[in-house]
């Protein structure tokens, strides 16, 4: 009997396409400095992350940075990216840090 989700027929472990990317979808680990706590970053990114189709999550790091992982479609992706270098209005980012990672058919957007 295969363990992980029920649903799954792949064992339970996430896919990962032969090169490690999926065809048109990306993901990237984004860690923002400056004032981004307290201001509503996380909401406001997973926001629109939700609004525009892409998965991952996004929290708070105890030196006072945000850090975020985005998967999806690469203009999406890159939107989000984008997005991150100014944040929410109250946000004052200094910097943006991005890697790309292997995607993961990562599903639904969460606030850690």
């Amino acid at each position: 009997m295969p363990h992980g989700h029920p649903d799954r027929r792949d064992g339970g472990h996430p896919r990962v396409s032969d090169a490690g990317l999926t065809p048109g979808s990306a993901r990237r680990r984004v860690v923002i400095d400056g004032r981004v706590q307290g201001v509503g970053f996380r909401a406001s990114c997973a926001h629109r992350a939700v609004e525009a189709g892409v998965s991952g999550w996004v929290r708070n790091l105890s030196d006072g940075r945000v850090e975020a992982v985005f998967e999806g479609p690469v203009t999406e992706v890159d939107a989000l990216l984008e997005w991150c270098r100014s944040g929410p209005p109250l946000a004052r980012v200094t910097r943006v840090t991005s890697a790309e990672e292997p995607t993961v058919s990562e599903r639904g957007f969460t606030v850690r």
